[in-house]
């Protein structure tokens, strides 16, 4: 950036006052939009300088303008989450936006839409323009947005567009202590855009215990720490309890009976926790009232797609105690809850860590980090009072452990490769994936045909990476081009994309969802269920919701599964990939579909081996069940189980279930599976069985090249997929 275009501060120069900025009685014209001020303007500009980030509004304004980087770290309610983000529209501004405008990341959807709400109402302007957000499957922005809220996910697809982020001056990574996936890419590419991009502006929101580790990474920054004055009342368990969940529940009734005042946050290991403590409290809610009021559960943040509780309370509401209910690593969201007083904190998370040996992921509970900790205890203010379900020396990790190092990083190894070709260097990561993980996510895109002999995407994988799916389901779609089953993959990727339709497993629930089984398996179910989903909008149902109701399933889930639908429609039409008619029922539509989930999952093919529903699973041994949900799972009894199937996922548990399972013939997998993925298949009797199908007489040797037979675009050339147990067919080498 030129020394001109950079707004300057002289030393004689003070900290920038009301009028500057268009808040005295002077000037009351709104510098983003033009328009007078409103009276609430005022109003909440005087609960915001009472923000401990005020403090420091001149000491940020000076390194933002002085430097490329900027870090600044805060618990929550200091309000960094809020102002900064202001005051970085202000500094585009004063350059009359030429270097672009101001983007600000959020680990979670829901906070990226709350932030954008409020902020839009502290600048007195309409949400949508001069202040907007965009979160998967929805946007809220237009031309004359100059600050705009996003997941750190969609501002990466973003860049698959605009690799060097050249529409923006500012970009704020906000929560970089969660250290998602996303975020940890975001830093390490970001690294390389700055020293591309001089005039680019990069600030990073964080907590204490991240500061050091971000200023060994990064070269010389300034930062800024925002101290909070108070420190709540913290009782720790004596020797901790296994039995956390009940103990939580019994300690927030004990917290209403004191008659204290103040709402409690209670955080628990996992979002099924929080719904079972849902159920719990609205029942014993009921039962409360009188001289002790009302207890009122609310699901702070339920999961994406989910539906949040309603908050509806009666006539005597301020009687009434709400009990916020949160999943772990919600200790920094944005609280519009300023009544909070109490504390409760089970010390615990569940999170699912995943295996790259065994494709697999498990769930682990586990203590949570001390940063966390700190960011619990401040909530409660400084009259309140938390409440730590663990000991006081209690064996707790400093930092939170990196999502990179736990998840399954084939889907960003696709996403880097993409932004080699877009002319970005290698990611400069915090903390590095293990080599195990890293090898089994080239191998998988090496499987997928995304890469090319050089170990570059090739013309399948670019597709790939414009598909917004894990690369296995994109993979699936794809070659759902190539078989004409396009409408009915459509389907079943939005109905894997989105949350479990299904609701309240009870026995009458079973009995309504037996009518949309399908004899060929569940991913046929899927499509039975949406289908019917999409002809009770029409039909004679009041309503859908209605539909939904009487049907024990997910309304939100569903209207998520129709927007998921309509995006990857939109993504197909816009890379110009034919989409066919749906034609699902049909005998012909069936095997397509098969081949076209072969094409992409036959990493995921299991075998019954002794006809008790034991399945062996081929890519590394291991024997597990089909889910109970699983529409073999109620007709076994009728139809028998299925040898062989095609599974969505595998996740280690007491019963190590399958799910989403469907039948498939072993002449098709052989058909669509790539000939070099057989020889790396561990030995096992399945394996022989496979290979026995194959004719191993008069065989060619097949180049890699050729035996990619499960790509769309290369299937009809390839002789090893196209002709299964004849003499041109491969035999495994």
């Amino acid at each position: 950036m030129s020394e001109e275009s950079i707004p300057q501060k002289s030393d004689s120069e003070d900290c920038p006052t009301e009028d500057s900025f268009g808040f005295g009685d002077d000037l009351e014209l709104n510098q983003f939009d033009g328009l007078p001020f409103s009276s609430r303007y005022y109003k909440l500009l005087k609960e915001r300088k009472s923000l401990s980030v005020w403090r420091v509004r001149c000491e940020f304004e000076d390194a933002l303008a002085n430097n490329q980087m900027v870090i600044v770290s805060g618990a929550a309610k200091t309000g960094r989450s809020t102002q900064i983000p202001q005051w970085c529209a202000e500094f585009c501004l004063s350059a009359q936006y030429q270097h672009g405008m101001v983007v600000c990341t959020q680990t979670n959807g829901q906070q990226a839409v709350g932030l954008a709400l409020r902020v839009a109402d502290e600048m007195d302007v309409n949400i949508g323009h001069e202040v907007g957000y965009t979160i998967p499957l929805e946007t809220c922005c237009s031309s004359d947005t100059i600050l705009r809220y996003c997941t750190d996910n969609m501002l990466l697809r973003e860049m698959m567009s605009d690799p060097f982020l050249e529409s923006y001056g500012v970009i704020i990574i906000d929560q970089a202590h969660e250290r998602t996936v996303g975020t940890d890419v975001l830093l390490g590419l970001l690294k390389d855009v700055l020293v591309q991009r001089p005039d680019l502006r990069v600030v990073v929101l964080t907590v204490s215990p991240m500061e050091d580790k971000l200023l060994s990474h990064f070269w010389d920054m300034p930062s800024i720490r925002l101290e909070v004055s108070f420190a709540a009342d913290v009782v720790h368990s004596p020797g901790g309890s296994k039995d956390y969940f009940y103990s939580a529940l019994r300690l927030v009734l004990e917290i209403h009976r004191t008659k204290e005042d103040g709402d409690v946050i209670v955080f628990f290991a996992s979002s099924e926790e929080v719904d079972c403590a849902y159920r719990i409290l609205k029942k014993e809610g009921s039962r409360q009232g009188g001289e002790l009021g009302r207890v009122v559960p609310v699901i702070l943040c339920p999961p994406e797609g989910g539906s949040p509780s309603v908050l509806t309370e009666e006539p005597n509401s301020k009687r009434s105690r709400k009990i916020f209910l949160a999943t772990p690593r919600e200790e920094d969201m944005w609280w519009p809850a300023e009544s909070v007083s109490f504390v409760v904190d089970t010390g615990v998370q569940k999170k699912m860590v995943y295996n790259p040996r065994i494709r697999a992921s498990s769930e682990v509970l586990g203590p949570i980090s001390r940063c966390q900790v700190q960011l619990r205890r401040q909530l409660s203010g400084a009259a309140g009072k938390c409440f730590c379900l663990y000991p006081e020396d209690g064996q707790l990790p400093s930092e939170n452990c990196p999502q990179i190092l736990e998840a399954n990083i084939t889907p960003t190894v696709l996403f880097l490769k993409r932004m080699e070709i877009a002319g970005l260097r290698q990611c400069d990561f915090m903390d590095r994936p293990g080599p195990e993980g890293l090898m089994q996510a080239l191998e998988e895109l090496d499987y997928l045909a995304a890469l090319d002999d050089d170990g570059n995407l090739s013309e399948i994988g670019i597709i790939m990476s414009e598909i917004p799916l894990d690369p296995q389901l994109a993979k699936a779609l794809l070659a759902s081009c190539e078989f004409d089953c396009v409408s009915e993959m459509l389907t079943i990727a939005a109905m894997l994309s989105a949350p479990s339709c299904y609701v309240n497993m009870t026995r009458e629930a079973a009995q309504r969802h037996r009518k949309f089984q399908h004899p060929e398996g569940d991913h046929f179910t899927l499509i039975n269920i949406y289908n019917a989903f999409k002809q009770s909008q029409t039909a004679q149902y009041s309503s859908p919701e209605k539909w939904c109701e009487d049907n024990f399933l997910d309304h939100s889930s569903l209207k998520t599964a129709e927007a998921v639908r309509s995006e990857l429609t939109d993504t197909l039409n816009r890379i110009e990939l034919p989409i066919s008619e749906a034609s699902f029922g049909t005998k012909t539509n069936t095997h397509n579909i098969k081949r076209a989930l072969l094409a992409g999952f036959f990493m995921q093919i299991a075998r019954d081996v002794d006809g008790a529903g034991n399945y062996f699973i081929l890519t590394h041994k291991h024997v597990a069940l089909i889910h109970p949900l699983s529409s073999y799972g109620a007709q076994s009894h009728k139809l028998g189980l299925p040898e062989w199937v095609v599974f969505h996922e595998y996740t280690l548990s007491e019963d190590n279930c399958i799910r989403t399972v469907s039948e498939i013939s072993p002449q098709v997998f052989i058909q669509m599976a790539p000939l070099y993925f057989f020889y790396n298949l561990p030995p096992s009797e399945s394996k022989e069985m496979l290979q026995d199908m194959l004719d191993p007489v008069g065989s060619t040797k097949c180049t890699k090249e050729e035996l990619s037979a499960t790509t769309a675009s290369t299937e009809a050339k390839s002789s090893c997929a196209e002709a299964p147990q004849t003499a041109d067919r491969c035999a495994i080498q």
